[in-house]
């Protein structure tokens, strides 16, 4: 087996550029390799040193390693780069596996994670290990499990224990989906969220829970469905589906139709004297 090791301090390996996926560039305004351009290259560093597995198609490095391509940051303990020979005999990386204190960043955007999976041709990263984050300039979403981003997608889904954040709002939930898009200053930014089994929307006045919830996060409401429970302070509203307002605190709750759950009306338990000056 013939192996090339690269011995040193911050050594830098520049691979061939690889393009986006249908051969087109993409922006750099994302979490993925992929969005690197045609013309900008991957380098590699790494503190004790990049080996190369020429056999096996395999770039090696170790020791607080980087990788680096555009405004696309991967740091790890340990970088795994799998490539391929393409048709000219360029270098194209198609897999990047990243382990221990794993933390990808952007201009906008920042990840971090144990373990770390690109899939660089198909746009697709998989976050895992401890408590996932996933950190924009006024999100965040963590969950126990893992964190997919799909960049062609633009969206993102959580795991496990699921939890985003904007702007002391909260919505948890089993697994969560966020989909993204750029704001007027080019940065990402979540404007939908869906959330699934077991959700829970947290705010200063209110807590509701429900199966299903879908967040518009610039209208700020939150659309929630099957077996809705609204609780404020010691008051308990419950019902099919509710709107509920996290911008001005207002809910609306609504009764089933009379083919689900045998037409259920809207009920509540509301405490004397509880929210009396509300």
């Amino acid at each position: 087996m013939k192996r090339a090791v690269i011995a040193g301090i911050f050594v830098a390996v520049v691979l061939s550029p690889i393009m986006a996926p249908g051969g087109r560039p993409a922006s750099a305004q994302s979490l993925n390799f992929s969005s690197g351009g045609s013309d900008v290259p991957i380098e590699i560093f790494a503190e004790n040193g990049i080996e190369w597995q020429q056999e096996e198609l395999i770039f090696l490095a170790r020791g607080n390693a980087r990788a680096v391509r555009g405004e696309v940051e991967v740091r790890a303990d340990l970088l795994r780069a799998y490539y391929r020979r393409s048709e000219t005999g360029a270098t194209v990386i198609t897999r990047l596996d990243a382990e221990g204190n794993v933390k990808i960043i952007t201009p906008g955007e920042k990840a971090y994670g144990n373990k770390g999976i690109y899939d660089i041709e198909n746009a697709v990263l998989v976050l895992s290990g401890g408590k996932v984050r996933y950190v924009t300039a006024n999100d965040e979403i963590t969950a126990d499990n893992q964190i997919e981003y799909w960049e062609k997608k633009q969206m993102a889904v959580a795991r496990g224990n699921a939890v985003a954040t904007h702007e002391g709002k909260r919505l948890r939930a089993d697994v969560m989906a966020a989909y993204f898009r750029n704001n007027e200053k080019g940065k990402s930014s979540v404007y939908r969220v869906e959330a699934f089994d077991n959700v829970r929307i947290d705010t200063d006045k209110d807590q509701a829970a429900s199966d299903r919830a879908v967040y518009n996060v610039e209208s700020g409401i939150a659309t929630l469905t099957g077996s809705v429970k609204i609780i404020r302070e010691q008051n308990e509203l419950n019902g099919c589906s509710a709107e509920v307002n996290l911008n001005t605190g207002i809910s609306k709750l609504f009764s089933c139709p009379s083919a689900v759950q045998g037409g259920e009306r809207v009920r509540g338990f509301l405490k004397p004297n509880s929210g009396k000056k509300k």
